[in-house]
């Protein structure tokens, strides 16, 4: 809990490609993939659940939607030094406070009993606080200057998140220390087109460009409950985004349209590859130093641009 993530990676029980570092585009899906992973959950052990830094508009809106869809019993609220714009997440607040896609309980409507005046007014049937949230909320203020400033967090969160890539991509090295080969010298998995289906998830690609698009990319590596069934030798291009068990990471490293192969390298084992049937391919870049800093390589690097006119 208390080292940087990419010093201590380890193979999830459960995992989703959510594809993008934020889910404002898609909140929709995004509450879909958390009720997924959630729904794994066993109960025989305790569960953290680290939310998202998002939490001014729509992102509070959708952290209410998810402290009620997953009914913790503690919520831990950490403050920031002189900023007070968000409100104490107790559970009368979010028992009454709309979400994004659900709704809050309603103050109590009163109704008058008969009609001379002199009835009490009661809370009418069904508007109790039976469905009130039950959870304990440890409020946390810390005391230092520029905690959760938001500028820097995005800039860190950015190479903590290369440092990751980096750190899941080094198991692709042999065990020897003093020697770190460079990716294109490792020999990929060749997968043909026809065994995995393919999906953009992001952004709309033409199916004239899928393979320009893939070619050179961070993929997710998943498995779909559906055969794949393709009538021609490929590519399969899915419709829709699925939401699917993701077994790990590859780079497709290289596509060769002419024996309709992708190669993809990955340091997820071969029995585990052997269930993925889908490749989901999101808005995650590969680091900048795993194209720039290869050893070996004289000329032009494909895909990176070092004349680039600023003008345009």
């Amino acid at each position: 809990l208390s080292g940087p993530p990419f010093t201590h990676q380890q193979t999830p029980c459960k995992m989703v490609y959510y594809g993008q570092t934020s889910c404002e585009q898609d909140t929709e899906r995004y509450l879909d993939v958390v009720k997924y992973v959630f729904s794994s959950y066993k109960k025989e052990v305790p569960l953290v659940i680290n939310t998202m830094g998002w939490v001014k508009g729509d992102g509070l809106l959708l952290l209410i939607d998810i402290i009620r869809l997953l009914s913790p019993s503690h919520i831990v609220q950490m403050d920031v030094y002189d900023w007070k714009a968000m409100a104490p997440l107790t559970p009368e607040y979010v028992h009454v406070t709309p979400g994004l896609y659900t709704k809050g309980k309603q103050q109590a409507k009163c109704k008058q009993m008969g009609t001379s005046g002199a009835e009490a007014w009661k809370p009418s049937e069904g508007e109790g606080d039976a469905l009130a949230p039950q959870y304990k909320l440890l409020y946390v203020h810390p005391e230092f200057p520029r905690a959760g400033v938001a500028g820097e967090a995005r800039v860190h969160s950015g190479i903590l998140r290369d440092m990751s890539i980096l750190g899941y991509l080094g198991q692709l090295q042999t065990p020897d220390i003093g020697a770190v080969l460079p990716l294109h010298s490792l020999v990929p998995y060749q997968v043909p087109f026809s065994a995995v289906a393919l999906r953009v998830i992001h952004t709309d690609v033409a199916p004239t460009n899928i393979m320009y698009a893939v070619n050179a990319s961070w993929v997710g590596l998943c498995r779909i409950p559906d055969e794949i069934r393709c009538q021609t030798d490929g590519p399969v291009l899915l419709t829709q985004t699925p939401v699917c068990d993701c077994l790990g990471f590859g780079i497709v490293r290289g596509v060769e349209m002419e024996k309709k192969l992708y190669h993809i390298l990955t340091p997820v084992p071969p029995e585990n590859l052997r269930l993925v049937n889908c490749l989901l391919l999101g808005n995650i870049a590969i680091p900048n130093c795993v194209l720039v800093g290869q050893q070996g390589v004289e000329g032009e690097i494909p895909y990176v641009t070092s004349d680039y006119n600023y003008s345009i």
